[in-house]
């Protein structure tokens, strides 16, 4: 299994639609790309912490190509909106694309060449190394206990 580490606003609408998709073994929402791991929901959200809400994907490699996981995240969200997504504002939801290898940095920033053909607006989505990625374990327990 391989995986993938996305940024595109809050996490729940993302998790669910990637949860449905052939090849995506497991799906899990947490903080990634801040200073320190450990973070709370709190710390991410006072956005002192740096860490953007992501999507951690385990996938199947055999089954979706991370370039077709990178075709999803640009359909699932607009990587052209500077650290928002819709009525959520904040460094927390910005568009940035964690890589695990480098191949899938390189392919990161092809898709990005090519997606930046196709929108009207410059993409300012970044791509960076995956760094202190915190499961979001607290706040997802509570969430799910909700809904």
């Amino acid at each position: 299994m391989e995986i993938a580490v996305l940024a595109l606003g809050c996490f729940w609408g993302p998790e669910k639609k990637f949860s449905k998709i052939e090849g995506i073994v497991e799906t899990e929402v947490g903080y990634c790309g801040g200073k320190v791991s450990g973070v709370t929901y709190r710390e991410v959200c006072s956005g002192k912490s740096e860490h953007a809400e992501v999507v951690k994907l385990k996938f199947d490699a055999k089954k979706i190509s991370y370039e077709k996981i990178i075709e999803y995240f640009f359909e699932f969200h607009d990587p052209t909106t500077f650290n928002r997504q819709g009525p959520d504002i904040g460094t927390q939801y910005r568009s940035e694309i964690f890589y695990n290898t480098e191949e899938q940095k390189k392919i990161s920033i092809s898709m990005i060449d090519k997606y930046n053909k196709k929108f009207s607006s410059k993409i300012v989505t970044q791509v960076s190394e995956i760094k202190n990625y915190t499961k979001a374990e607290e706040y997802h327990q509570k969430y799910l206990e909700k809904n």
